[in-house]
């Protein structure tokens, strides 16, 4: 019997980074259930501006929160309050999660995605959103594969939903694939994300790898 192995964990230290990057032998579930809880708060928050991925830096007195999205207007807001009212929420949520954070400086940068359709995790986000508009999930993920395919750095693409797919009730599996998809070669370059669609008739899992070629360095 095989292993479900997560695409990105199985490359980490590879040709993959970390998306928290400190190390605290002391604190060190302390800290790491902050970041998990800046991560769920983020998520939620700014589910409608287009976030990428979040990525925590941590110094001695300073926290650094790097926010990839594709609509960065929406998270700074006009003349930054956006941002401002981010950098109050992240203070309250490490008070809340349990740390003694509150001399850490919050430090929140928001740096833009241009090309939003050769990100695994935005292409989910636009499935999930076209699915709870009641859209027909079969044309939704033919044209964001097609999307994706439009991209010269993809090489392959797979797209696959779970779930109760127009209101079914016998939960099927639909999905769609096209180019390579080596997923069992540690050098290839596959960005994968699970994200959620909340329908009337319950959740729908979506599942998106994007193959953007080898990384041989």
């Amino acid at each position: 019997m095989s292993h479900k192995v997560h695409p990105i964990g199985y490359r980490l230290g590879i040709n993959v980074n970390w998306n928290s990057r400190w190390f605290d032998a002391k604190e060190y579930p302390q800290k790491l259930s902050q970041d998990i809880a800046i991560r769920e708060f983020l998520t939620k928050k700014l589910r409608g501006a287009g976030v990428e991925r979040v990525e925590i830096e941590r110094t001695k007195n300073q926290i650094s929160v790097i926010i990839h999205s594709s609509r960065p207007g929406i998270i700074i807001g006009r003349a930054g309050v956006g941002a401002e009212g981010l950098n109050k929420d992240i203070v309250r949520v490490i008070r809340k999660a349990g740390g003694g954070e509150q001399e850490a400086q919050i430090k929140i940068e928001v740096r833009e995605i241009r090309n939003p359709e050769a990100f695994a995790s935005l292409v989910g986000l636009s499935v999930a959103e076209q699915i709870e508009r009641r859209m027909p999930f079969r044309r939704v993920i033919k044209r964001s594969m097609e999307r994706i395919m439009a991209n010269k750095e993809v090489k392959g693409a797979r797209i696959m939903l779970a779930g109760r797919l127009g209101g079914a009730e016998m939960a099927p599996r639909e999905w769609i694939k096209e180019g390579n998809m080596p997923r069992n070669t540690l050098r290839s370059d596959i960005d994968f994300s699970i994200q959620e669609a909340y329908t009337t008739y319950g959740v729908i899992g979506i599942k998106v790898w994007i193959y953007k070629g080898q990384k041989l360095e």
